[in-house]
């Protein structure tokens, strides 16, 4: 019946499929995700050998208007100390967002172009671009199905959906030829996703292993990201989240490279 209507609407099954995809991803990035917070972050940062390197920073990010800017400052171990890491997210899309990082053995601070974006970040398996949210407008998107995740606290739905880039310059700037999302029904929440990288078939695995609710807002407190050839595991990073505040005073004139190379 359903689909008998959709013909004589002039529209074809899979077109409304892709839309609600579209609809299910506009949503994940609509999400509430607070505003004005300064949250602690430990990554570690454990090779395939199961060697476990520890880096801990302070977090800044706030929305101006659609857009956000946030600021990473590396406090620990000292080969990193003082380094720091401005980004400007964009929400209109014809805007490319700005990154810019501080080397303080340099003390210089560097410009992130697009050509770089596929590289790592700070030696994690996030990338550049994952620093900021996909644009949306250069994807396509498919539901694949619905499933059920497992979390410690029980059961959870999930739209599983693929994205694929619209064009060569996109898979580029990202890495990534595809990638599968798991999208939380009841919340909007990204908790999986696995990334497919342009070269040596390899493939990221994303995973949300702890959501805390901070002031009513579900904020992902443990994050990995682990890259993987075949079943054999090269490299894994974990992102640990604590003493997240939000609603704190926080003014738009802090967001500028003058912070970074300034320091804490």
């Amino acid at each position: 019946m359903i689909k008998k209507v959709l013909l004589t609407l002039g529209l074809s099954t899979s077109l409304l499929l892709a839309q609600s995809a579209r609809d299910i991803m506009d949503k994940v990035q609509d999400r509430d995700d607070g505003d004005n917070i300064i949250t602690n972050m430990q990554m570690q940062l454990i090779d395939k050998n199961g060697h476990k390197r520890v880096r801990d920073m302070k977090t800044f990010s706030k929305d101006i208007g659609e857009d956000e800017k946030k600021l990473i400052f590396f406090l620990s171990p000292s080969d990193v100390k003082n380094t720091a890491f401005l980004t400007f997210d964009y929400k209109d899309d014809a805007k490319d967002d700005d990154q810019w990082l501080y080397l303080p053995a340099l003390n210089k601070t560097k410009r992130i172009p697009a050509s770089d974006k596929d590289s790592s970040f700070m030696g994690s398996d996030f990338s550049y671009s994952d620093m900021t949210e996909p644009v949306l407008s250069d994807y396509t998107f498919k539901i694949i199905k619905e499933s059920v995740i497992k979390r410690k606290t029980g059961k959870v739905k999930v739209w599983i959906v693929e994205s694929l880039p619209k064009t060569q310059e996109t898979i580029d700037e990202t890495g990534y030829t595809k990638s599968i999302a798991y999208v939380r029904q009841d919340n909007y929440m990204l908790v999986r996703a696995k990334f497919y990288l342009k070269k040596a078939n390899r493939i990221k695995y994303m995973d949300v292993k702890k959501i805390e609710k901070v002031d009513g807002i579900d904020v992902a407190t443990i994050t990995t990201m682990t890259t993987k050839q075949g079943k054999r595991t090269l490299h894994k990073t974990v992102l640990i989240q604590s003493d997240v505040k939000m609603n704190q005073d926080l003014k738009e004139d802090m967001f500028t490279t003058r912070t970074i190379e300034k320091g804490l």
